[in-house]
Protein backbone atom coordinates (compact mmCIF):
# COMPACT_ATOMS: atom_id res chain seq x y z
CA UNK A 1 0.00 0.00 0.00
CA UNK A 2 1.28 3.52 -0.77
CA UNK A 3 2.52 5.54 2.20
CA UNK A 4 0.41 8.57 3.06
CA UNK A 5 2.08 11.88 2.28
CA UNK A 6 3.44 13.34 5.54
CA UNK A 7 3.02 17.00 4.57
CA UNK A 8 -0.02 18.98 3.48
CA UNK A 9 1.60 20.84 0.60
CA UNK A 10 -1.53 22.89 -0.14
CA UNK A 11 -1.60 24.13 3.46
CA UNK A 12 2.10 24.93 3.33
CA UNK A 13 1.59 26.92 0.12
CA UNK A 14 -1.33 28.84 1.62
CA UNK A 15 0.70 29.79 4.68
CA UNK A 16 3.68 30.85 2.62
CA UNK A 17 1.39 32.85 0.37
CA UNK A 18 0.08 34.76 3.38
CA UNK A 19 3.65 35.31 4.57
CA UNK A 20 4.61 36.67 1.14
CA UNK A 21 1.65 39.04 1.23
CA UNK A 22 3.08 40.51 4.44
CA UNK A 23 6.72 40.38 3.30
CA UNK A 24 6.92 40.37 -0.52
CA UNK A 25 10.70 39.89 -0.53
CA UNK A 26 10.28 36.54 1.26
CA UNK A 27 12.84 37.72 3.81
CA UNK A 28 13.80 36.32 7.15
CA UNK A 29 17.01 36.07 9.11
CA UNK A 30 17.34 32.31 8.62
CA UNK A 31 16.90 32.37 4.85
CA UNK A 32 19.37 35.26 4.62
CA UNK A 33 21.91 33.44 6.83
CA UNK A 34 21.58 30.20 4.85
CA UNK A 35 21.93 32.01 1.52
CA UNK A 36 25.10 33.72 2.81
CA UNK A 37 26.49 30.35 3.92
CA UNK A 38 25.77 28.74 0.54
CA UNK A 39 27.43 31.70 -1.19
CA UNK A 40 30.53 31.20 0.97
CA UNK A 41 30.58 27.50 0.16
CA UNK A 42 30.49 28.35 -3.53
CA UNK A 43 33.64 30.45 -3.20
CA UNK A 44 35.53 27.30 -2.15
CA UNK A 45 34.63 25.58 -5.45
CA UNK A 46 37.17 26.53 -8.09
CA UNK A 47 34.78 26.18 -10.98
CA UNK A 48 32.47 28.32 -13.06
CA UNK A 49 28.87 27.29 -13.59
CA UNK A 50 27.55 28.93 -16.76
CA UNK A 51 23.93 27.82 -16.30
CA UNK A 52 22.59 27.75 -12.74
CA UNK A 53 19.24 27.03 -11.09
CA UNK A 54 18.50 28.90 -7.86
CA UNK A 55 15.58 27.30 -5.99
CA UNK A 56 14.10 29.07 -3.01
CA UNK A 57 16.59 31.81 -2.18
CA UNK A 58 14.30 34.56 -3.45
CA UNK A 59 17.03 35.74 -5.80
CA UNK A 60 19.53 36.23 -2.97
CA UNK A 61 22.08 33.99 -4.69
CA UNK A 62 21.51 35.23 -8.23
CA UNK A 63 24.01 38.12 -7.97
CA UNK A 64 26.58 35.81 -6.36
CA UNK A 65 26.16 33.25 -9.13
CA UNK A 66 26.50 35.88 -11.85
CA UNK A 67 29.64 37.15 -10.14
CA UNK A 68 31.02 33.61 -10.27
CA UNK A 69 30.61 33.43 -14.05
CA UNK A 70 27.05 32.16 -14.39
CA UNK A 71 25.75 33.75 -17.57
CA UNK A 72 22.26 32.29 -17.08
CA UNK A 73 20.62 32.08 -13.65
CA UNK A 74 17.07 30.71 -13.43
CA UNK A 75 15.36 31.83 -10.21
CA UNK A 76 12.72 29.32 -9.15
CA UNK A 77 10.28 28.90 -6.28
CA UNK A 78 7.16 26.95 -5.42
CA UNK A 79 5.28 30.26 -5.18
CA UNK A 80 5.28 33.55 -6.99
CA UNK A 81 5.98 36.56 -4.80
CA UNK A 82 3.62 39.50 -4.71
CA UNK A 83 4.09 41.88 -7.69
CA UNK A 84 5.57 44.60 -5.48
CA UNK A 85 8.44 42.33 -4.51
CA UNK A 86 9.08 40.77 -7.89
CA UNK A 87 8.94 37.03 -8.41
CA UNK A 88 10.86 34.01 -9.62
CA UNK A 89 11.47 33.26 -13.27
CA UNK A 90 9.78 29.86 -12.85
CA UNK A 91 7.13 28.68 -10.39
CA UNK A 92 7.58 24.95 -9.85
CA UNK A 93 7.01 21.91 -7.71
CA UNK A 94 10.33 20.73 -6.26
CA UNK A 95 9.18 17.14 -6.76
CA UNK A 96 8.59 17.57 -10.51
CA UNK A 97 11.17 19.93 -12.01
CA UNK A 98 9.97 21.21 -15.42
CA UNK A 99 13.38 21.12 -17.10
CA UNK A 100 15.03 18.84 -19.62
CA UNK A 101 17.71 16.42 -18.50
CA UNK A 102 21.24 17.84 -18.23
CA UNK A 103 20.07 21.48 -18.31
CA UNK A 104 22.19 22.99 -15.51
CA UNK A 105 25.78 23.13 -14.36
CA UNK A 106 24.69 24.01 -10.82
CA UNK A 107 21.54 23.66 -8.71
CA UNK A 108 21.27 25.53 -5.41
CA UNK A 109 18.30 24.79 -3.13
CA UNK A 110 17.71 27.02 -0.10
CA UNK A 111 15.43 25.69 2.67
CA UNK A 112 12.94 24.18 0.22
CA UNK A 113 13.49 20.43 0.51
CA UNK A 114 12.61 19.69 4.14
CA UNK A 115 8.86 19.76 3.44
CA UNK A 116 8.66 17.78 0.21
CA UNK A 117 6.75 14.52 0.46
CA UNK A 118 9.24 12.57 -1.65
CA UNK A 119 12.73 13.78 -0.77
CA UNK A 120 14.50 10.87 -2.53
CA UNK A 121 12.46 11.65 -5.64
CA UNK A 122 13.23 15.37 -5.41
CA UNK A 123 16.96 14.65 -5.22
CA UNK A 124 16.67 12.30 -8.20
CA UNK A 125 14.91 15.09 -10.11
CA UNK A 126 17.78 17.47 -9.32
CA UNK A 127 20.31 14.84 -10.34
CA UNK A 128 18.42 14.43 -13.65
CA UNK A 129 18.56 18.13 -14.59
CA UNK A 130 22.27 18.45 -13.79
CA UNK A 131 24.82 18.11 -16.55
CA UNK A 132 27.58 15.52 -16.04
CA UNK A 133 29.97 16.92 -13.41
CA UNK A 134 27.29 19.42 -12.36
CA UNK A 135 26.99 20.36 -8.69
CA UNK A 136 24.12 20.37 -6.19
CA UNK A 137 24.35 22.63 -3.14
CA UNK A 138 21.37 22.45 -0.80
CA UNK A 139 20.50 23.53 2.72
CA UNK A 140 17.55 22.21 4.71
CA UNK A 141 16.38 22.03 8.29
CA UNK A 142 17.05 18.72 10.00
CA UNK A 143 17.67 16.74 13.13
CA UNK A 144 16.85 18.52 16.40
CA UNK A 145 15.29 21.60 14.83
CA UNK A 146 12.65 23.01 17.22
CA UNK A 147 13.23 20.11 19.63
CA UNK A 148 12.49 22.39 22.60
CA UNK A 149 9.09 23.39 21.21
CA UNK A 150 8.23 19.77 20.39
CA UNK A 151 9.21 18.64 23.90
CA UNK A 152 7.23 21.37 25.69
CA UNK A 153 4.06 20.83 23.64
CA UNK A 154 4.09 17.05 24.06
CA UNK A 155 4.76 17.27 27.79
CA UNK A 156 2.03 19.85 28.41
CA UNK A 157 -0.61 18.08 26.33
CA UNK A 158 0.16 14.69 27.89
CA UNK A 159 0.00 16.18 31.39
CA UNK A 160 -3.33 17.96 30.92
CA UNK A 161 -5.19 15.69 28.50
CA UNK A 162 -3.60 12.28 28.97
CA UNK A 163 -2.38 12.13 25.37
CA UNK A 164 -0.35 14.11 22.86
CA UNK A 165 -0.43 14.65 19.11
CA UNK A 166 2.41 15.53 16.76
CA UNK A 167 2.34 19.31 16.36
CA UNK A 168 5.91 19.98 15.19
CA UNK A 169 7.06 18.43 11.91
CA UNK A 170 9.87 15.84 12.09
CA UNK A 171 13.16 16.50 10.34
CA UNK A 172 15.50 13.98 8.71
CA UNK A 173 18.86 13.37 10.38
CA UNK A 174 22.31 14.06 8.98
CA UNK A 175 23.19 10.43 8.21
CA UNK A 176 19.83 9.82 6.53
CA UNK A 177 20.33 12.84 4.27
CA UNK A 178 23.86 11.78 3.34
CA UNK A 179 22.53 8.32 2.44
CA UNK A 180 19.80 9.86 0.28
CA UNK A 181 22.42 11.70 -1.78
CA UNK A 182 24.08 8.40 -2.60
CA UNK A 183 20.73 6.75 -3.29
CA UNK A 184 19.90 9.53 -5.76
CA UNK A 185 23.08 8.80 -7.70
CA UNK A 186 25.30 11.71 -6.66
CA UNK A 187 29.05 11.27 -6.67
CA UNK A 188 31.34 12.60 -3.93
CA UNK A 189 28.44 13.32 -1.56
CA UNK A 190 29.08 15.51 1.49
CA UNK A 191 26.70 16.42 4.33
CA UNK A 192 27.45 18.55 7.37
CA UNK A 193 25.35 20.33 9.95
CA UNK A 194 25.46 23.77 11.57
CA UNK A 195 23.51 24.26 14.79
CA UNK A 196 22.00 27.70 15.33
CA UNK A 197 20.47 28.76 18.63
CA UNK A 198 17.91 31.54 18.48
CA UNK A 199 16.56 33.15 21.65
CA UNK A 200 13.05 34.42 22.31
CA UNK A 201 11.17 36.09 25.13
CA UNK A 202 8.85 33.09 25.40
CA UNK A 203 7.27 30.17 23.58
CA UNK A 204 4.62 32.60 22.32
CA UNK A 205 7.25 34.82 20.67
CA UNK A 206 8.69 31.79 18.88
CA UNK A 207 5.28 30.59 17.66
CA UNK A 208 4.44 34.11 16.49
CA UNK A 209 7.70 34.25 14.51
CA UNK A 210 7.02 30.86 12.90
CA UNK A 211 3.49 31.92 11.93
CA UNK A 212 4.76 35.20 10.49
CA UNK A 213 7.15 33.25 8.25
CA UNK A 214 4.48 30.73 7.21
CA UNK A 215 6.54 28.01 8.90
CA UNK A 216 4.12 26.46 11.36
CA UNK A 217 3.56 22.71 11.11
CA UNK A 218 2.36 21.48 7.68
CA UNK A 219 1.78 17.90 8.87
CA UNK A 220 -1.04 16.21 6.99
CA UNK A 221 -1.96 14.11 10.02
CA UNK A 222 -2.21 17.09 12.36
CA UNK A 223 -5.02 17.69 14.87
CA UNK A 224 -7.76 19.81 13.30
CA UNK A 225 -8.60 21.58 16.58
CA UNK A 226 -6.28 24.18 18.16
CA UNK A 227 -4.61 23.51 21.47
CA UNK A 228 -6.56 24.58 24.53
CA UNK A 229 -5.33 27.77 26.13
CA UNK A 230 -4.48 25.90 29.33
CA UNK A 231 -2.22 23.53 27.37
CA UNK A 232 -0.42 26.42 25.66
CA UNK A 233 0.13 28.20 28.96
CA UNK A 234 1.49 25.01 30.53
CA UNK A 235 3.72 24.43 27.49
CA UNK A 236 5.15 27.94 27.91
CA UNK A 237 5.87 27.17 31.57
CA UNK A 238 7.63 23.89 30.68
CA UNK A 239 9.60 25.62 27.94
CA UNK A 240 10.79 28.28 30.39
CA UNK A 241 11.59 25.71 33.09
CA UNK A 242 13.69 23.49 30.83
CA UNK A 243 15.12 25.72 28.12
CA UNK A 244 15.60 29.22 29.54
CA UNK A 245 18.90 31.05 30.00
CA UNK A 246 19.70 32.92 33.23
CA UNK A 247 18.20 36.12 31.78
CA UNK A 248 14.84 34.37 31.28
CA UNK A 249 14.93 34.19 27.49
CA UNK A 250 14.29 30.76 25.96
CA UNK A 251 16.32 28.90 23.35
CA UNK A 252 15.21 27.42 20.03
CA UNK A 253 17.49 25.04 18.15
CA UNK A 254 17.78 25.15 14.36
CA UNK A 255 19.90 22.43 12.72
CA UNK A 256 20.79 23.35 9.14
CA UNK A 257 22.27 20.55 7.04
CA UNK A 258 24.28 21.51 3.98
CA UNK A 259 24.40 18.92 1.20
CA UNK A 260 26.67 18.78 -1.81
CA UNK A 261 27.00 16.20 -4.53
CA UNK A 262 28.13 15.97 -8.13
CA UNK A 263 26.44 14.43 -11.13
CA UNK A 264 28.77 11.55 -12.10
CA UNK A 265 31.46 12.15 -14.71
CA UNK A 266 34.41 10.07 -15.88
CA UNK A 267 36.87 12.77 -14.74
CA UNK A 268 35.91 12.44 -11.07
CA UNK A 269 38.03 10.47 -8.56
CA UNK A 270 36.90 6.88 -8.21
CA UNK A 271 37.44 4.39 -5.39
CA UNK A 272 40.03 1.70 -6.01
CA UNK A 273 38.78 -1.69 -7.13
CA UNK A 274 38.81 -4.46 -4.50
CA UNK A 275 42.13 -6.30 -4.58
CA UNK A 276 44.07 -3.43 -6.22
CA UNK A 277 45.97 -2.37 -3.07
CA UNK A 278 49.77 -2.58 -3.29
CA UNK A 279 50.37 -2.95 0.48
CA UNK A 280 48.83 -5.24 3.07
CA UNK A 281 47.18 -3.59 6.07
CA UNK A 282 49.02 -6.01 8.37
CA UNK A 283 52.37 -4.86 7.01
CA UNK A 284 51.45 -1.20 7.49
CA UNK A 285 50.35 -1.78 11.09
CA UNK A 286 53.50 -3.81 11.76
CA UNK A 287 55.59 -0.88 10.58
CA UNK A 288 53.89 1.42 13.09
CA UNK A 289 54.76 -0.82 16.04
Amino acid sequence: MPTAAPFDRALLAARRRRALARHPDGGGFLRDAVADDLAERLTAVKREFPVALDIGSGGRLAAVLRGRGSTTVVRADALAAEPAGGGPDVVLDEEALPFAAASFDLVVATLTLQAVNDLPGALIQIRRVLKPDGLLLAALLSGDTLTELRTALIAAEAELTGGAAARVAPFAGLQDLAALLQRAGFALPVADVDRLTVRYDSLFSLVRDLAEAGATSPLADRPRTPLRRAVLLRAAEIYAERFADPDGRVRATLDVVSLSGWAPHESQPKPLKPGSATHRLADVLKGEG
